[in-house]
């Protein structure tokens, strides 16, 4: 006969074991949840999930709950490395892994394609062909560039030539949009974008970032989109980089932004009216962009943001001799060619802002950095 406390305390010994001491698929730490019928120990936000799963996988609190004789052995001869071995047998190095802090839909559709629908055990692999077809056509909603409403938009990715384009019908023989894998990125943004599935695109276009904002009703659409989209940039890494690792490669397929918020900013001499800018940084482009609001489709300016060595510090600032702004918390970001002065509205936004510049300019220089940087500095 099962013992309750016996095998709650077996469970919590298997926990902290090495590949079970973190969530099996976010990786979230000290997890207290566990599949029984999939052998693996999970997080609370992943054992949400893996209800929606219920053909499939069966959860209880290794805490709370009891559990028979049978159940606990069969996690012990399991357990997150051996079912990884199983579920995560053939995952393509392009595949998105998401972390516990990624959006709901990306976990989900993990969860999802691992356990339901097998898609890594090797045994599935009509799933795995479609990220790595020569053309890969979707049906999203794409948000009109000055208007708020979204219209149906068929996309479609080559990796022929490596670009994503867009029509607006479906019997549309011209694309409206060209763009190349060189310069694109995609993250989701549920929360700017206003909807669960929310994509957001950006791409260069005469040297200013472009972005586009999509989402599909279906979850598994849009997460299969944004992997397809991994696949054919990687294919085109590997083209442009040919003697370097995968590993190399990964962090460069899609990135998300490290920092975005509002600021205010004044002009040049620091005597002009501050205004309200949406502002986004990103680590590896080490670019600070700024757009008028969140969904605009281009942005209005940028400023490159080297390392110390090269002259570039950030610091506090008092905000109360500025004129005209509305804010007061400021931060001066120093650059070998200006000073730029932006100011939050609260004190914890300049210590994320501070932290993020930081992050940044803590980080040594690469060729493609010095590129970028040159380039900025034309566009001005």
């Amino acid at each position: 006969m099962a013992s309750h406390s016996k095998n709650n305390k077996i469970l919590l010994d298997l926990v902290q074991q090495p590949g079970n001491n973190l969530c099996a698929d976010c990786a979230a730490s000290q997890p207290d949840w566990a599949s029984y019928t999939l052998g693996v120990f999970v997080c609370l936000n992943c054992s949400g999930l893996h209800r929606n799963l219920s053909t499939v996988s069966k959860v209880k609190s290794i805490r709370l709950d009891f559990w028979d004789d049978s159940l606990v052995q069969f996690m012990q001869e399991m357990g997150n490395s051996s079912a990884r071995a199983i579920f995560e047998k053939c995952i393509p190095a392009f595949y998105y892994r998401p972390n516990h802090d990624d959006c709901m839909v990306l976990k989900e559709q993990w969860i999802r394609a691992k356990y339901e629908r097998r898609e890594f055990t090797g045994e599935q692999n009509e799933f795995l062909q479609t990220y790595t077809l020569d053309l890969y056509t979707s049906t999203l909603w794409k948000k009109g560039k000055d208007k708020k409403q979204y219209l149906r938009r068929i996309f479609q990715l080559s990796q022929k030539d490596f670009t994503l384009r867009y029509f607006t019908k479906e019997d549309s023989k011209v694309a409206k949009t060209v763009i190349s894998m060189k310069d694109l990125n995609a993250y989701f943004q549920p929360e700017k974008i206003g909807h669960a599935h929310g994509l957001q695109i950006s791409y260069l276009e005469d040297e200013r970032t472009r972005n586009l904002f999509v989402y599909h009703e279906n979850g598994q659409v849009i997460v299969t989109f944004f992997n397809a989209i991994r696949a054919t940039r990687f294919a085109y890494l590997l083209k442009k980089h040919p003697t370097l690792q995968h590993s190399d490669l990964i962090h460069q397929i899609t990135k998300h932004s490290l920092k975005e918020g509002y600021m205010e900013k004044t002009g040049p001499t620091q005597r002009e009216p501050f205004k309200k800018r949406w502002f986004t940084l990103c680590s590896v482009t080490r670019k600070l962009l700024y757009f008028k609001s969140p969904l605009d489709a281009t942005d209005l300016g940028g400023v490159f943001i080297g390392s110390q060595d090269h002259g570039y510090t950030v610091s506090e600032s008092s905000g109360r001799c500025m004129r005209s702004g509305r804010w007061h918390c400021g931060i001066t970001l120093e650059t070998p060619s200006r000073q730029f002065v932006f100011m939050c509205e609260q004190e914890q936004e300049r210590r994320e802002w501070l932290e993020a510049f930081g992050k940044v300019i803590s980080q040594p220089m690469t060729p493609e950095d010095y590129a970028n940087e040159a380039t900025l500095r034309r566009g001005k």
